[in-house]
């Protein structure tokens, strides 16, 4: 059975949701008004991809600490999607000045949040926080070790975002719900070959129709796929049920190779005669990611609802509605002999 979030919980209540024009945080929101939320979403540098005139848009910089606090008046629950993530395509250079960023906006969200008084909030880590651990990670596995050395600086820092979390739950009233997701995909996830996850990366390519399909790595490599509707809900279900700062895995729960990801995806988008070819001499990042979802089970009820292969046929279908720009078809035309590398998630 699929647990729904409460519309007695939700039903009424203020939500900021920071960084309500991305990729998660747009099906958060999403999913809040669904539930019954009033739903406030800060927008910056890009419009939002959904409309709903029930939908509140506060225009803010949320480098700005005041602007964070007027975008939390009237608020009393928060969920922090603001951010960039880590991607393969990412030099070196601009991960540090990502992860900088995320760490002075959730230091600004959170000063905010507890000025403001606001009750929940809600903070992503990551599975990338975890050790290099080949069995399904627990929650109770998070600080058993070092993070796998491909995950140093984005890892170490989601790790950090859970002790800013603790030290202002520690102080106030504010309630922090930490959120560790597994490798999220769907609709609006982002498809610039540069900068994207591996699954949105393959979709694309596979609808450029690239032939001989080439992947970095051995094709063993194992990971958690979550689709980003499940993980929203998710989100909703850790909101309403988990404890302060009491971490819990929001994630598929059954792990994929990506021989068999890559199979499914170029069926999914009628490429499936493509010669894949897997390059072992390239660069992978950890080897096996397996994720334990059974804490999200028992205490928030959450299991997902959509299978991996209906998943991401919805996504491909997604991406085949999307107008194609010239600027997105001169991407593929100069890159239709790229590889894809693992993400960093």
């Amino acid at each position: 059975m699929i647990t729904q979030p409460s519309a007695a919980f939700f039903a009424g209540r203020s939500c900021l949701v920071a960084g309500g024009t991305g990729f998660i945080g747009s099906h958060c929101a999403e999913a809040l008004l669904a539930a019954g939320a009033q739903v406030r979403i800060t927008v910056h540098r890009r419009p939002p991809p959904i409309k709903d005139p029930r939908l509140e848009l506060c225009p803010v910089d949320l480098f700005q600490r005041d602007a964070c606090l007027r975008a939390m008046e009237g608020i009393d629950t928060v969920i922090h999607a603001a951010g960039g993530v880590g991607a393969a395509g990412v030099g070196p250079q601009d991960i540090l000045a990502g992860l900088s960023d995320l760490l002075a906006i959730t230091a600004n969200l959170l000063w905010a949040a507890w000025t403001a008084g606001v009750k929940r909030i809600v903070i992503f880590s990551s599975s990338t926080g975890y050790p290099a651990f080949d069995h399904p990670v627990r929650e109770q596995d998070f600080w058993d070790g070092p993070v796998h050395p491909a995950y140093h600086g984005y890892g170490w820092m989601r790790r950090y975002l859970e002790r800013q979390a603790e030290f202002v739950a520690q102080r106030s009233s504010l309630s922090p719900v930490i959120v560790r997701p597994g490798a999220v995909y769907g609709p609006r996830d982002r498809f610039d070959l540069a900068s994207s996850h591996v699954v949105p990366a393959l979709i694309r390519r596979a609808a450029a129709k690239e032939n001989p399909f080439v992947v970095w790595g051995t094709g063993d490599e194992v990971r958690d796929f979550l689709h980003v509707t499940d993980f929203a809900r998710g989100c909703l279900l850790a909101l309403e049920k988990a404890g302060t700062c009491d971490p819990v895995n929001i994630a598929y729960g059954e792990a994929i190779s990506v021989r068999a990801l890559v199979s499914q995806i170029l069926a999914a988008s009628g490429h499936q005669n493509a010669e894949i070819r897997f390059d072992p001499t390239k660069p992978v990042a950890i080897p096996v990611r397996r994720i334990d979802i059974a804490k999200a089970s028992q205490n928030l009820g959450f299991v997902p609802a959509i299978p991996l292969a209906a998943g991401l046929a919805d996504t491909v279908r997604w991406f085949q509605s999307q107008p194609q720009t010239s600027d997105q078809t001169s991407v593929l035309n100069r890159t239709s002999g790229s590889k894809t590398v693992l993400d960093r998630r």
